[in-house]
């Protein structure tokens, strides 16, 4: 399974080019691609998308949230704040959901690399 992002997804969408355009095409071609449960709000939050989008979306797997999640999510992000450095909520319970599955995320957002340390693998 790899775990895909927002940025890359709505780049994907968008008809853009990159290396994480092509990993998440190859990871829904292959059924490897899952989503962790924020990317789907993300995505679903767009008013004007189409109505087969959100059909589509809903038809990739979410990776579930496991016990204890919100406490880890919440030390996650109290470490990278500690360190001095910003720590977006959304980013953090991504990279969270991600790390309790061991799952590589394809993203294009840099903010992500803050969390490598604390677990998070990068597909790219």
């Amino acid at each position: 399974m790899i775990a895909l992002d927002t940025s890359s997804v709505a780049h994907y969408l968008a008809g853009s080019t990159g290396s994480d355009v092509e990993a998440v095409e190859v990871a829904l071609a292959t059924s490897q691609g899952c989503l962790p449960p924020v990317v789907l709000a993300e995505l679903l939050s767009t008013p004007e998308r189409p109505r087969i989008l959100e059909t589509t979306l809903l038809q990739i797997p979410l990776l579930e949230i496991t016990p204890g999640y919100w406490e880890r999510a919440g030390r996650l992000r109290a470490r990278v704040i500690g360190r001095g450095r910003e720590a977006k909520l959304a980013d953090t319970l991504i990279a969270q959901t991600c790390i309790d599955h061991d799952v590589p995320l394809v993203t294009r957002d840099d903010d992500f690399q803050q969390f490598v340390e604390a677990g998070l693998r990068l597909a790219l």
